[in-house]
């Protein structure tokens, strides 16, 4: 597979367990995350929320991209994400499912012009067909000194 485009994150280290994540495009704040207590002070979502968000958000623009495309006149949008934490086989948490519920809100009469995006619009969706897929992640730590 050719990479044909690449991001860089950088994530510092803020307090406890709370890190400050900086996006490479000029206008984007900062985001903090966090653990949820005990171990953090659940002063921002943790990982496991924000691969569920972004998840439903990738599904959500891809579904409103071609209803929109199908010329759908959609009003407004709300979608759910239920995610479910399991144990594996050594007991570490892991993402065990994600439940996605999107409603779009439509007029009776768009209904129709609906059903080629329902069969399309998952395979557009960079992050929850990546996710599905399995993706490689190369890990490297590099100690350094204050």
């Amino acid at each position: 597979m050719e990479l044909e485009k690449a991001f860089t994150l950088d994530l510092e280290l803020r307090d406890g367990y709370r890190f400050s994540v900086e996006f490479p495009r000029e206008g984007v704040p900062p985001l903090v995350t966090d653990e949820s207590p005990p171990l953090g002070a659940g002063t921002g979502p943790t990982p496991a929320e924000l691969l569920a968000a972004a998840v439903a958000n990738c599904l959500s623009a891809s579904a409103l991209f071609c209803l929109r495309k199908a010329r759908v006149d959609v009003r407004g949008m709300r979608t759910t994400v239920r995610t479910s934490l399991v144990r594996n086989e050594r007991g570490r948490l892991r993402i065990g499912r994600m439940s996605v519920r999107i409603q779009p809100v439509v007029a009776p009469e768009d209904r129709e012009r609906m059903g080629r995006c329902l069969g399309l619009f998952e395979d557009y969706c960079v992050v929850t067909e990546s996710v599905r897929d399995g993706t490689e992640v190369d890990v490297e730590v590099e100690p350094t000194s204050p």
